[in-house]
């Protein structure tokens, strides 16, 4: 399954989910035209209260991720990918951007961020670093 949700994280448990729904219309795991789990499914999937589920989903029609399917449910708009590559990307980027900060806060050099990030990357299997 595409979408898993951490209790632990600080992360509202919808966003965990709409994220995560981003992320696979942006790898293309979700492809335009696929319909997602309904509304129950993906609760009990997840252990989660439908409720829960429903908000997720309902951001990510009006962001125009999802789009409803009269009698059949909700499915990924034709251009959900683009815009997920981009929120993906933009996520991303917030996250290293708190990293950096963590890092020059606590010293460390941009040398040594450098460093760091391209040990890293090549510690990543072949796939995964090609790109």
């Amino acid at each position: 399954m595409y979408v898993r949700v951490d209790p632990a994280d600080a992360t509202p448990i919808y966003e965990q989910i709409a994220r995560q729904i981003k992320f696979a219309v942006a790898s293309g795991a979700l492809q335009p035209g696929e319909l997602t789990p309904s509304v129950r499914e993906m609760a009990r999937q997840l252990a989660v209260n439908p409720n829960t589920v429903a908000r997720a989903y309902r951001e990510l029609q009006e962001e125009g991720i999802l789009t409803p399917q009269r009698g059949v449910g909700l499915a990924v708009a034709e251009d959900a990918p683009k815009r997920c590559r981009q929120d993906r990307e933009r996520w991303v980027y917030e996250r290293l951007k708190q990293v950096v900060d963590e890092a020059l806060r606590a010293q460390i050099t941009p040398r040594q961020l450098e460093r760091m990030l391209r040990d890293l990357l090549r510690s990543l299997p072949q796939q995964e670093n090609a790109s």
